[in-house]
């Protein structure tokens, strides 16, 4: 063969090579470009295979299944109650929403034992009802609601100062998710009576009549309690 010809032949073989490599490269990034393709959220899920860094729902309710539940809750409730007081001309109590807030109601307690002290002093000063005010935090039901007395004042009765109330079953401790807010405001009836609550004709304390000072009381009785028990401490411990 002429060094011509052989040439000729070497060019031939190099653009071969030259094509084939094309080729390769071609094919490569197009089988890249096809696998990330069909590596995407998309096309896995449409596949039926989950994305890499899903993870398995939580079993934990959120706070929007629990904001749901108290809403849920307190709206059966509410009713339940604005249809019996509806349908009796004397009510023992009535509930109304602070505000339209469906987690604050106003109660009112119009009917206590009529052989009672306090029924008396109602009847005298001539006062309707007492009020009182109720605020149901985020984990209600399974948390109790926060109660106090809004007026008239009252001595004894298990009532402390800002109008907070000396209940078990107000306490986290004493709550149970099965009570009822009728259940709570019929107790708290019976506690009055039983406590020998009378309407304040003046304040014996200087202190301020308000939802602060009440909570305030309260945290004071919940601690007390969790110390000694539902019983009454010795007066050297305050």
């Amino acid at each position: 063969m002429s060094s011509r010809s052989r040439e000729k032949v070497t060019a031939v073989i190099r653009k071969l090579f030259k094509n084939t490599e094309k080729n390769d490269t071609g094919g490569d990034a197009a089988g890249n470009a096809a696998s990330g393709s069909s590596g995407s959220p998309g096309r896995r899920l449409r596949r039926g295979v989950s994305p890499a860094t899903s993870s398995a729902p939580s079993s934990a309710p959120t706070k929007s299944a629990e904001k749901t539940i108290r809403a849920r809750r307190l709206m059966k409730e509410y009713r339940e109650i604005q249809k019996i007081q509806h349908s009796n001309a004397n009510p023992i109590f009535t509930v109304e929403l602070v505000n339209d807030n469906l987690y604050e109601w106003h109660a009112r307690l119009c009917v206590v034992d009529p052989d009672s002290p306090l029924a008396e002093d109602m009847a005298e000063l001539n006062i309707p009802h007492i009020l009182l005010h109720l605020i149901f935090p985020e984990n209600f039901p399974f948390a109790p609601p926060f109660m106090r007395v809004v007026e008239p004042r009252i001595e004894k009765g298990f009532v402390m100062e800002g109008g907070a109330i000396c209940m078990e079953l107000l306490t986290p401790r004493g709550w149970a998710s099965a009570y009822t807010v009728e259940a709570v405001l019929m107790q708290f009836a019976a506690s009055l009576v039983k406590g020998q609550g009378r309407i304040a004709r003046k304040s014996k304390s200087t202190k301020e009549f308000s939802r602060r000072s009440a909570e305030e009381a309260f945290r004071s009785l919940v601690k007390t309690h969790e110390k000694y028990g539902w019983v009454t401490p010795a007066l050297s411990d305050g």
